[in-house]
């Protein structure tokens, strides 16, 4: 692979590019950010949402929020700086970890939001994942697909105009510059930057009707122009940085870290269990995973090396996460028919022999299995001391109800 000569970014990511020089677009968006008047984009921020306040019949705004670092930032900057009613809405890939659930929580009763959230069910969930890995390489199309198009939904359903999103794709991929407007958000948003299959695609796979993917998919050209339904990323009008944003909400406000697979940072995705498992798949199909990222930012931002960032993403990208049992038992797949579909989504711009992945010997300290899996047994395999023989006696019976 060829790396970029600043950090250490190979040309097999996804929409990255090289100079003259070698530098990726990543590196060189990085000095963009430099000479940016974030004072001006504040201000035009500022104008944004005070119309959409004096628009607004209900809520001001829609926040998609997980409970994950940004989300949560943006809850503080919403509701704290800028003073909206923003409805926090959650598209809930149900394999949250237990870090994540208490963090989602904290944030809604930390910031008095009104909330709604979608849970597709664990079989559906099950097959998609599988699904998944045959179509895009990825054991997560459902939740690039319903973090796109569930928030629209219900933009669309309550008539709220705005939706104010985190991160821009600008930060650290490499595949839009603040000089372009590739990242510009609209209704296709996440099916061009991630989930790449629409749900109608995804249903004529035969893993799932329709029907019941009717909540992945994304309203019509149509709705969207009646309700005129428009979004943005804060990370486009306020200078982002990731590592201070999460040791704000967690001195201020007690948000909450775990240590990630795949990664060496405990702040990405920490509401997710299968986390690791989605890095894991990007290393064999581009040689890196989410350690390489986190390094290449660390670089930039002068925190560490290039020789440290590559010595330390090519110890951890090669990890083979402990999650990795729990999609092929929810998958159903073998080790043997997982590696042989996963190579058919390689970058043709890399040698496979340069992955060679690595028994991982730390133990993570989250279950890795759903938060809600965990309760449910938990809860089954005790005894409600509430109820009396003669209680459970009639609730056995059946006939308690007649």
């Amino acid at each position: 692979m060829i790396y970029c000569k600043r950090c250490c970014i190979p040309d097999s990511q996804e929409g990255v590019s090289f100079d003259e020089l070698g530098i990726c677009t990543a590196c060189r968006t990085s000095e963009q950010k430099m000479h940016i008047s974030w004072k001006d984009r504040s201000h035009e921020l500022k104008q944004i949402l005070d119309k959409a306040k004096q628009e607004a019949t209900s809520y001001d705004c829609i926040l998609p929020i997980s409970g994950g670092k940004d989300s949560f930032y943006q809850a503080h900057i919403l509701t704290k700086v800028f003073n909206l009613r923003p409805l926090a809405v959650t598209f809930s890939h149900n394999w949250y970890s237990e870090t994540g659930f208490y963090n989602l929580q904290l944030c809604l009763k930390t910031f008095g939001l009104d909330h709604i959230q979608f849970t597709p069910s664990r079989d559906l969930v099950n097959r998609l994942a599988r699904q998944s890995l045959f179509e895009i390489g990825d054991s997560c199309w459902h939740c690039h697909a319903g973090v796109g198009s569930f928030p629209l939904k219900i933009a669309v359903a309550f008539g709220i105009r705005l939706l104010i999103w985190g991160e821009s794709i600008c930060e650290s991929s490499g595949r839009a510059t603040y000089k372009d407007s590739v990242g510009s958000y609209d209704k296709d948003y996440f099916t061009r930057v991630s989930a790449k299959k629409t749900a109608e695609e995804m249903a004529n796979t035969g893993c799932a009707s329709l029907k019941e993917l009717s909540l992945f998919r994304v309203p019509s050209s149509v709705e969207i122009a009646n309700t005129g339904v428009w979004g943005l990323h804060l990370g486009d009008y306020i200078f982002w940085d990731e590592e201070r944003q999460t040791e704000f909400i967690k001195s201020h406000y007690g948000w909450r870290e775990t240590e990630m697979e795949s990664a060496f940072k405990g702040f990405k995705s920490a509401e997710c269990i299968m986390a690791g498992v989605h890095d894991y798949m990007c290393y064999h199909k581009r040689g890196f995973s989410r350690a390489t990222m986190q390094a290449a930012v660390d670089i930039r931002n002068g925190l560490m090396t290039r020789d440290e960032g590559l010595a330390i993403a090519s110890r951890i990208d090669a990890e083979i996460p402990h999650a990795l049992e729990y999609y092929k038992q929810l998958s159903g797949l073998t080790q043997e028919e997982f590696d042989d579909e996963i190579k058919k989504h390689r970058a043709s711009s890399f040698d496979s022999t340069s992955v060679k992945p690595v028994q991982k010997l730390r133990k993570s300290p989250e279950v890795l299995e759903p938060f809600v899996e965990q309760i449910l047994k938990r809860m089954q395999g005790s005894t409600d001391s509430r109820l009396t023989p003669k209680d459970q006696d009639l609730l056995d019976s059946e006939s308690w109800w007649s």
